[in-house]
Parts: structure tokens; C-alpha cells; sequence
């Protein structure tokens, strides 16, 4: 049988994407390290630790590992809390090890995209107050101002902040990310003061290095009503795809936004987008119960009953919604970069269906000529997931974290194969997603 081929452009990026928190290990300055230490915060009480030992060193065995798979790309972050351990004092040996991690990646041949905020602060953010007080967005972008300053000759494409609707909705409406509130108004000045604080720093960013393309990495997920004929679950819906989907890019591209008639301006974030960073897992199906309470914002979300679920039931398999997804960003007028896409499994057969079936629909887009520059699995090595602990295993490559020991799994074998060919073969998939054959190459 011949071959059949989904083809991607020449000069896409291919790679993975990292946090510091939850591969360097050891980084105990922040407000994660301490909410680690409450019980019950983390699955089975576990811990960071040393995680992937990247501030130790084993960024080096990591970053080849990702040389040798045909990745063209790294996305990782820096630690605020290393490179401003005190608000008076800056730490040079930190942003030294900083430079010498991407001039790493480069000697590689992996294009490094950098984030500068992945959900932590040093502690003495946390102590007057974090993202609730209205000082911290300047506070971020002298920082940004900072590493930038320290990394442009190396670095030309930067995401302020990870991922600002997660900390918002799990630490100030849900109460499982630190502070651990519950408390809309308290939603509403982070909400706020990310906006600020993204805009702030896209604007010290430019001043430092103009030629830099500067964006963020945005959760999306969507929703959809669990009942269409519904209007309360069409209502619902629709709220939670403006807080969650709308708020920060709109922002970004208009500088001002209104949400449950409150009329937010900010007009410094208008136009601080260059690119979206484009973060995609799974959607939910929402529907209105009123046992919710107030709280639970009056209702449910859900994974249709036939999805096709991961091991530990955390994402559903509907690769179309990353489509969608797309085509609903292509109203900001930017480039997009798949900056986060992937799936916990551990025993690797979930995710290369996954994958396999993820990429497919990247290809889609960009045979549409929409402007989708690049794609990056979640993650390179299993690491710490955050409430999750290591109960969640991410990784193209497992991690003992008792021994560091690394071992390659299946799917980082289909992805070097498909950043091979930079092409999603039908050899490929025959080989690692058989199940996907009759859907994506019939005969």
C-alpha cells in the first residue's frame, strides 16, 4: 500500500513544553513550595522534590534527548523567585544559570520559547497580598524587563504569563490552587491585575528588545450546552466560554471587556499580542443544576458519556474541539502557536491515539492556511502536576523520581518519527495509533 502523507510547511515548530516549577526541583522560594506543605493540597500528599533535576544539571541529558527526536524547539520558563529572590536584590548567578540553559537549547538547534510567569511567585509576592494587589504588574514586568535584558541575544519569542484563567478560577473561585480562595471579588482583581500586568510587561519587553514577538499561553476549553434545547444551560455555557476563553485575548486585542456587567478597560493591553500561545485538552459539556448552588456558579460540567477518556479519566478524547479552537482564534488577527497539548498516560497508549489525532487536526489548519506556526506536546518528562502531584504522567519519557532514570516511551518515538518526516505518515500511525487507520486514511 503507498504511502499517504499530512505534510506540515517547512519551518514549523516542533517540541515540548516545560514549567520550572515543575522540573527543576528544589525551588522552595515560592508560593507553591509552601502550599505544598498544607495537607490535603497535593494528591497523596505528595511533593516536588527534585523533580526532573533541571536545576541540578539534567537539563543537559533532557535537552539532548529532545536533539535526538528531531525537535526543532523548547518551550520552557523561568522562576521569578530564582531571579528575585527579594524585592531589593536580584540573583545574577540564577538569571547565569538561565543563560547557560538556553544557549543549551540553541547549541541544539532548538528554538527556545520562553514564559516568565507558570503559576508561581516568590514568596514575598505572595506576602503582600500576590496578584490581588494592584503593585504586583509593575512589580512583573521590571522582572520580565529584567530576564529579557539578560536573554535577548539568545531569545526572540516570549509568553508573559501561563495560562492566567487557571490560577484565577482554581485559586480565587475554587479554592485548589494557592491562596485557596473562594471569593469572586478577589477573582475579579486577579483577573484584572494579570490583564495589567501582561500588558505592563509586553510594553517593557518591546522597549528592551523591539524585534521580539511577544504573546501569551491561554487555556482553552470549550463548552458546550449539555442540553441545546436548554436556555439556562445555552446561558451557562456561553458565561464560562467568556470568562474562561474570552476574557484575556479579547483583552489583549481591544483593551477592554465586560463580564457579568462589569465593564473592565485597560487600555495599555490593547494590542499586546504578537502571537497566541494556544494551550488545548479536552471540553466540557455544561448543564444547569441548581443544587450547584451559588458556589458552583448553579452548575455542572462533564464529559459527554461516550468520550473516550485517559487512564486516570482527566482528559476526553475529542480532537475536533482543538480545531474549533483554532478557527475561534483566528478573530484576534494573530499568528497561533499549539504551545500545550497533551495527555497523561502512563502506560503510553492513550496518548499516542491522542496525539496522533491532535496533530491531524493542526494539519487540518494549516491546510486551511490558517496561521498556525508551531506544536508542542505536554511535556518532554513526566513532572510535577501541580495538585496532581505525580499521580499524572505527562511525559514522551517516564521518570523514576526515585533514581532520575528516564525511559522512552512509544509516543516519543511516534513524535520523532512524525518530526522526521515532518509529516504525519500513514506508516506512522499504522505503527503507533492503529485504531486511527480508517479515520485518517481511508481506503
Amino acid at each position: 500500500m503507498p504511502e499517504a502523507r499530512f505534510n506540515f510547511p517547512k519551518g514549523f515548530l516542533w517540541g515540548t513544553s516545560t514549567s520550572a516549577y515543575q522540573v527543576e526541583g528544589n525551588s522552595k522560594n515560592n508560593q507553591w513550595a509552601q502550599w505544598e506543605q498544607q495537607p490535603g493540597n497535593i494528591a497523596e500528599g505528595q511533593s516536588c522534590g527534585l523533580a526532573c533535576d533541571w536545576w541540578g544539571g539534567r537539563w543537559r541529558e533532557d535537552f539532548d534527548r529532545a536533539e535526538e527526536d528531531g525537535h526543532n524547539a523548547l518551550r520552557m520558563s523561568i522562576e521569578w523567585a530564582r531571579i528575585q529572590p527579594a524585592p531589593d536584590r536580584w540573583d545574577e548567578h540564577a538569571l547565569d544559570h538561565y543563560i547557560d540553559m538556553i544557549r543549551g537549547l540553541t547549541r541544539r538547534g532548538l528554538f527556545p520559547v520562553v514564559t516568565l510567569h507558570h503559576f508561581t511567585d516568590p514568596l514575598w509576592v505572595d506576602e503582600i497580598g500576590g496578584w490581588e494587589n494592584d503593585e504586583v504588574p509593575a512589580l512583573f514586568a521590571a522582572y520580565a524587563a529584567k530576564v529579557v535584558e539578560a536573554l535577548k541575544s539568545s531569545v526572540t519569542t516570549w509568553l508573559t504569563i501561563n495560562e492566567p484563567n487557571v490560577p484565577v478560577f482554581l485559586g480565587y473561585l475554587l479554592g485548589e490552587f494557592p491562596p485557596g480562595k473562594k471569593d469572586l471579588g478577589a477573582a475579579f482583581r486577579v483577573m484584572t491585575n494579570f490583564a495589567r500586568g501582561h500588558a505592563l510587561a509586553y510594553h517593557a519587553i518591546k522597549e528592551e528588545q523591539p524585534e521580539a514577538r511577544v504573546g501569551f499561553a491561554h487555556s482553552f476549553r470549550g463548552f458546550a450546552p449539555a442540553r441545546s434545547g436548554h436556555p439556562l444551560d445555552r446561558y451557562l455555557a456561553g458565561l464560562y466560554h467568556r470568562a474562561w476563553n474570552e476574557f484575556f485575548p479579547a483583552m489583549f486585542k481591544n483593551g477592554v471587556f465586560r463580564l457579568l456587567n462589569r465593564r473592565i478597560t485597560i487600555p495599555e493591553a490593547a494590542n499586546t499580542m504578537d502571537f497566541l500561545g494556544l494551550n488545548y485538552y479536552s471540553s466540557d459539556l455544561v448543564r444547569f443544576r441548581v443544587s450547584a448552588g451559588k458556589e458552583g456558579v448553579f452548575s455542572e460540567r462533564f464529559y459527554p458519556e461516550d468520550a473516550e477518556l485517559s487512564p486516570n479519566g482527566m482528559i476526553a478524547y475529542q480532537p475536533e474541539e482543538l480545531f474549533r479552537a483554532i478557527e475561534w482564534s483566528l478573530k484576534f488577527d494573530v499568528p497561533v502557536i499549539i504551545t500545550e497539548n497533551g495527555t497523561e498516560d502512563q502506560e503510553d497508549s492513550f496518548r499516542r491515539k491522542y496525539l496522533a489525532a491532535h496533530i491531524h487536526q493542526v494539519w487540518r489548519a494549516v491546510n486551511f492556511n490558517y496561521p498556525v506556526r508551531g506544536y508542542f506536546v505536554w511535556s518532554l518528562v513526566d513532572n510535577f502536576e501541580w495538585q496532581e502531584g505525580w499521580t499524572r504522567r505527562f511525559g514522551l519519557y517516564g521518570l523514576n523520581t526515585e533514581t532520575q532514570a528516564r525511559t522512552r516511551r512509544p509516543s516519543a518515538e511516534m513524535f520523532a518519527e512524525i518530526l522526521k518526516e515532518n509529516a504525519l505518515t500513514s506508516g506512522t500511525v499504522r505503527s503507533y495509533a492503529p485504531d486511527l487507520i480508517a479515520d485518517l486514511f481511508p481506503e
